[in-house]
């Protein structure tokens, strides 16, 4: 039996009894499970960003504060956001002995003093979409800067907000592009079997990321390559501002929403978060498209260099993963291509060799073809082509034959003219 439920004596009332069954009906734990969406918040939580949880209604994003502010020892202070005026975020003017000659100090209001005497804690702002404009253009201070008037919060304070979709929230507003470019978003959705586990009184429990340090400063050089070699190829990424007042209440790309992201990366990399957790907090900062781009890019961040495979093809270690295998070998052609000299000509070969070796032959013959290409007229035709050559002809037998079975499928006239010979 719960230690909450009390020992019950002769004069116990009805009321004492329900507190009884509400206090068992209370009493749940917590288990180590895998919840992308929960390592998101906790990930974005320990890099010490504002995130901003959007659900319907009912799904489970209060519920969800709770627990992260008890698994974590975090005071929790929750703040409803469109019951308050904007000077309630502003700082209320207080008249002091000398106006004039001191000015009108901005009052900070309670809830704010009782984070900054504790000195840490989990600031919820709730329903952040039923904020008319003027509350959030208040709130643009205490997001970004953590002051509150006059009153700075300390650094031991997170801040979490949730809205529920302006389609589902009562009297629901757009939020506007300033306030959003805050925000790592992140979609809330119910998982059936955690809450089905959870009803039955076991939750999954929210931990924050095991940071290792011996990998700290390779994490944060790998965060610094990934997105600036991203924006340098792709300048049109640093802002993006959509067109629409929807999309621009969401994640959009912007010099601000660039460095939350390396951040995210910093720490993604330093706790070895899964890739679903990267991808949940990349496209919740940046948005879908940036996002994906960014995911994609990093998968090629850590290939080869084709001159260095240039200099040692028998000993080079080509990815096992086809799609990084071919941009490996077409990444050695195009070094080829750009500075066509025989010696680097024939290591090429043999780099095809290799690869025809270690992984699938039709992933060369793309590259083989190129690479032949390229040829000079005194350049001797390598031994190595004699090798590639049967695997570029069954190749294009293979294509053939299939164009020949989709002729055929599709009721070509040359196949159904042959069938009636």
């Amino acid at each position: 039996m719960s230690e909450n439920v009390r020992s019950t004596p002769t004069n116990t009332t009805q009321l004492d009894l329900s507190a009884d069954l509400l206090a068992l009906l209370r009493d749940t734990t917590t288990e180590p499970r895998p919840d992308p969406q929960l390592d998101a918040l906790t990930l974005a939580v320990a890099a010490d960003l504002p995130v901003l949880l959007w659900g319907e209604p009912g799904i489970g994003k209060t519920s969800a504060l709770t627990q992260l502010a008890t698994t974590l020892d975090l005071p929790l202070t929750t703040v409803i956001a469109s019951v308050h005026e904007p000077s309630d975020f502003s700082g209320l003017p207080v008249l002091g002995d000398d106006p004039a000659s001191q000015g009108v100090p901005m009052a900070p209001p309670d809830w704010a003093v009782r984070l900054v005497r504790a000195g840490r804690g989990l600031l919820f702002l709730d329903e952040l979409s039923t904020a008319p404009p003027a509350v959030q253009a208040a709130l643009l201070r205490l997001v970004l800067e953590r002051r509150i008037g006059a009153l700075q919060l300390p650094p031991g304070v997170r801040i979490v907000a949730a809205a529920n979709p302006p389609s589902s929230a009562a009297d629901g507003w757009e939020l506007s592009a300033p306030l959003a470019n805050r925000f790592v978003h992140l979609s809330w959705t119910h998982d059936h079997e955690v809450v089905v586990r959870g009803l039955g009184g076991t939750w999954p429990r929210a931990t924050l990321p095991r940071l290792d340090p011996e990998r700290l400063p390779a994490a944060v050089a790998f965060a610094r390559r990934a997105v600036c070699a991203l924006l340098a190829a792709r300048p049109a990424l640093v802002h993006r501002l959509p067109s629409g007042q929807g999309p621009r209440g969401g994640a959009w790309p912007s010099p601000r929403s660039w460095e939350m992201t390396l951040r995210l990366i910093a720490f993604a990399t330093a706790a070895d978060a899964s890739r679903e957790v990267l991808s949940l907090l990349v496209r919740g900062t940046v948005g879908d498209g940036p996002g994906l781009e960014l995911l994609a890019s990093l998968d090629r961040l850590d290939l080869p260099d084709p001159e260095t495979l240039l200099a040692d093809p028998g000993s080079a270690d080509l990815p096992a993963r086809g799609d990084l295998r071919q941009a490996v070998l077409d990444g050695v052609v195009a070094a080829v291509r750009a500075r066509p000299e025989r010696h680097r000509w024939d290591a090429a070969w043999r780099l095809l060799v290799r690869a025809l070796d270690t992984g699938a032959p039709d992933l060369v013959v793309v590259p083989a073809t190129t690479l032949a290409s390229l040829r000079r007229p005194d350049w001797d035709v390598p031994a190595a082509i004699e090798r590639l050559a049967g695997a570029v002809d069954l190749s294009r037998r293979a294509d053939r034959a299939a164009d020949r079975a989709a002729d055929r499928g599709a009721g070509h006239p040359a196949a159904t003219a042959g069938a009636g010979r």
